[in-house]
């Protein structure tokens, strides 16, 4: 670690091979000892430090390799801690320039893309901002463009659908890949049932169904008829996966489903499809089984969702009660909600009007929030004495004036009398009392 501070302050021709001959030392020392890795991760130590800032002031390409493997060894057995470590030194800002830089060899390094983007998803859930960081340091387009060009290459887009999923949960990030074709491109990734790859299917509908959850890929989804796929490949997995081995893929389908029906075109897309019917038929078989029961609660919330939804009364068979109106104009409106076939749904839904124009902020939210607290509604009255009940008497005064004898402390007026003149003696304090007054006790006078 001396030797690389001396390498970043020098100016030498051969500083490269020294970088080289360093980093590999680092990270043979760190793959092979446990107690290195604690040493460089330990409180106090400047081992992390040393390791950024020669990244960072010398990005050597050749040795890059060395310093993200260090991390990555760092990271590997203990992830939770050490990779807080990472972040809170400013290594995601650190590894997304190396990656960007990295980036522009061609080709570029597939040992080194492995490891950065291996890294970096180890590292995201612990950085709440590596979505900002990696839009800003044009660090999405990188690891979008690594998938397209490397469909077969399993072992580079598993961990770049990793770090996908991670920068998907950002809504401005979900919006800027859903225009560059992320979401064909995982319909492309996922597919009929097969054995081989189920990490990689598992991932890229984990990341599939975080971008779905945007309106605009929503909308991207339903109108190139990804829904109909999704229930596809759904029945597939359900038919095929016997021995419910894969159940968290199952599982991740049935959201991609749910993340896709949130906006209006999406449920109706579903119901078109004969949604209903499937996840209906496929959950009466999964109820015998007890470990499948988060795909039927799953399976409940989209079937409950995309219901139909109708005003009361309601004499179809679609209710459990029938309330009988009186009088029904034949020509009202009453009357031709009852004339309505029984799948039609007749409840206005507007949730996804205006939806065209998706904010570029993450803030919408929290605005939208505080509007709602300074809402008033004019119809509920905030007068605290209109509010109150008015208490009226249940017989007059005068009769109430024969049960004063009965509680005479609500009349009498309880002052010092005068015996002499039957007169109330205005109240003197007594300028000679001072200190506490003594009361006595049972026996004294």
């Amino acid at each position: 670690l001396s030797q690389l501070e001396k390498i970043n302050l020098d100016s030498v021709l051969g500083e490269a091979d020294n970088a080289r001959y360093v980093t590999s030392k680092i990270l043979h020392l760190v793959q092979s000892q446990e107690k290195t890795r604690k040493e460089m991760t330990s409180k106090g130590s400047t081992g992390i430090e040393v390791i950024l800032s020669t990244l960072e002031v010398k990005p050597f390409n050749l040795c890059s390799y060395g310093y993200v493997g260090s991390f990555h060894f760092i990271t590997g057995l203990c992830g939770g801690r050490r990779a807080s470590v990472l972040v809170s030194k400013g290594g995601t800002q650190i590894l997304l320039q190396v990656l960007l830089t990295a980036s522009k060899d061609s080709p570029p390094n597939e040992e080194l893309m492995v490891l950065l983007h291996t890294l970096l998803a180890k590292i995201g859930p612990k950085d709440k901002k590596i979505g900002m960081k990696a839009r800003i340091n044009g660090a999405l387009n990188i690891s979008l463009n690594l998938v397209k060009q490397n469909l077969q290459n399993h072992k580079l887009i598993l961990p770049c659908l990793q770090v996908l999923r991670v920068y998907s949960t950002n809504s401005v990030n979900a919006v800027s890949l859903g225009k560059n074709g992320v979401v064909e491109l995982m319909f492309k990734i996922i597919g009929p049932f097969t054995k081989k790859n189920t990490s990689l299917m598992k991932v890229a509908l984990d990341t599939l169904a975080a971008l779905l959850k945007s309106k605009s890929n929503a909308r991207r989804a339903v109108d190139r008829g990804y829904v109909q796929v999704l229930l596809t490949i759904y029945v597939d997995w359900h038919r095929h996966d016997s021995r419910h081995r894969y159940m968290l893929i199952r599982k991740g389908v049935l959201q991609c489903i749910k993340s896709v029906t949130n906006i209006k075109l999406g449920r109706k897309a579903f119901i078109d499809a004969n949604g209903m019917k499937i996840l209906y038929n496929t959950s009466q078989e999964c109820l015998a089984v007890r470990t499948l029961d988060p795909l039927v609660n799953t399976s409940s919330l989209i079937m409950r969702k995309c219901f139909p939804k109708n005003r009361l009364p309601l004499p179809t068979i679609k209710s459990a009660f029938h309330f009988q109106l009186p009088v029904i104009p034949a020509s009202g409106p009453v009357a031709q909600l009852y004339n309505l076939p029984p799948d039609v749904d007749d409840v206005v839904d507007e949730s996804d009007d205006n939806d065209d124009i998706e904010t570029e902020s993450e803030l919408e939210t929290e605005n939208d929030d505080d509007k709602d607290q300074h809402f008033k509604n004019d119809d509920i009255e905030t007068d605290i004495n209109k509010l109150k009940p008015r208490q009226e008497l249940g017989r007059p005064i005068e009769e109430l004036k024969m049960y004063e004898q009965f509680f005479p402390e609500l009349s009498e007026n309880f002052q010092e009398y005068d015996l002499v003149s039957k007169e109330p003696k205005p109240f003197v304090p007594d300028a000679n009392l001072s200190g506490p007054i003594v009361v006595p006790t049972a026996g004294e006078e």
